[in-house]
């Protein structure tokens, strides 16, 4: 007999689609199909969908801020669309430049198009959180998945308007484009003294990798037990003998300690909440209250001084307009 593998094959059973009454006054849900593609990566069913006012607004403001950057961008190659597919990737929509400050109404060329679209795509996220923190209200539900979505936008206001904000020029944010992105992630770290010597980044990296490692191990835990029924965790909880009990044994006798069906999703959403949380306050205080994270760190003995060889130090040279080497 074959031996069930879940990772690449999955039973498909079809029936009515599932669906749960409305509260009343909220408007009707549309669509709701069965589509064995995305039955293979996920679950059959597509549907019915719920936009409501707020969903609606969110789109409109959403699709108003991509049309503003995408457009920019196929302006800066005279609206060459070959070219600009070909170069997207490098392409981007730059904040106006230090020199204007936190300027309300910048020349549109320089920067007042990506204060626009920083706008709307800002309205657009609040628009959605709001969405979900009323959908999981109408439906019963905690609101976890709001508030693990707030920590994500937390850092993208940090990023893009609390930060600029504080250093008092639009011209710290973060430009809109892949590589431009990237580009201001590896200048900006260099800036001030490079980003890996930030405590609260290091923290935000640790909450990475850890929620990837106990996403693995819970997705791994469960396919590997499926053919118990795991995916029931609610049943398989309270019983003995089974998917979960099972699942549970394995770690005690390989790591010698176990999280419930339960307390690892909170696990995994603590560390997946912090990744970002963490993250914004290492940005925050990036050039706010710590100027060369280098220097930080030597003075809290956690990263040794370079040796000498009397090569200027970016770090004082720039606080007092001289020369000097390293010490």
């Amino acid at each position: 007999m074959a031996e069930y593998q879940n990772i690449f094959t999955r039973i498909q059973p079809r029936g009515p689609i599932q669906t749960v009454p409305l509260p009343h006054g909220d408007d009707t849900r549309l669509g709701g199909i069965h589509s064995h593609l995305f039955g293979v990566i996920g679950d059959a069913q597509i549907g019915p969908f719920y936009l409501g006012r707020l969903g609606l607004a969110s789109l409109i403001c959403g699709f108003i801020a991509f049309e503003i950057i995408g457009l920019n961008m196929l302006a800066s190659v005279n609206w060459n669309f070959v070219q600009f597919i070909r170069q997207l990737p490098w392409l981007g929509l730059e904040p106006p430049p230090p020199s204007l400050g936190l300027t309300l109404f910048p020349p549109m060329n320089e920067g007042g198009w990506w204060l626009l679209a920083g706008f709307f795509l800002t309205t657009s996220i609040l628009l959605w959180w709001v969405r979900m923190y009323r959908r999981a209200v109408a439906l019963g539900m905690g609101t976890h998945v709001a508030w693990a979505f707030a920590s994500a936008i937390w850092l993208y206001l940090v990023l893009g308007f609390i930060r600029p904000i504080l250093m008092g020029s639009w011209g710290e944010a973060v430009p809109f484009g892949i590589f431009p992105h990237l580009d201001w992630t590896a200048s900006f770290s260099l800036r001030y003294g490079n980003l890996f010597y930030n405590p609260f980044h290091m923290l935000s990296i640790a909450f990475l990798y850890g929620s990837a490692v106990l996403f693995a191990m819970h997705a791994a835990t469960v396919l590997a037990t499926g053919r118990y029924g795991a995916e029931r965790e609610v049943e398989q909880i309270v019983h003995r003998g089974t998917a979960f009990e099972r699942g549970m044994l394995f770690w005690r006798w390989t790591m010698g300690f176990n999280a419930t069906a339960e307390s690892i999703h909170r696990w995994a959403w603590w560390f997946a909440v912090l990744t970002t949380l963490t993250g914004g306050i290492g940005i925050l205080l990036t050039g706010t209250a710590v100027d060369n994270w280098y220097l930080w760190g030597m003075k809290h003995h956690i990263v040794a001084p370079y040796p000498h060889m009397g090569v200027p130090d970016p770090g004082p040279l720039s606080a007092i307009g001289g020369t000097g080497a390293v010490k």
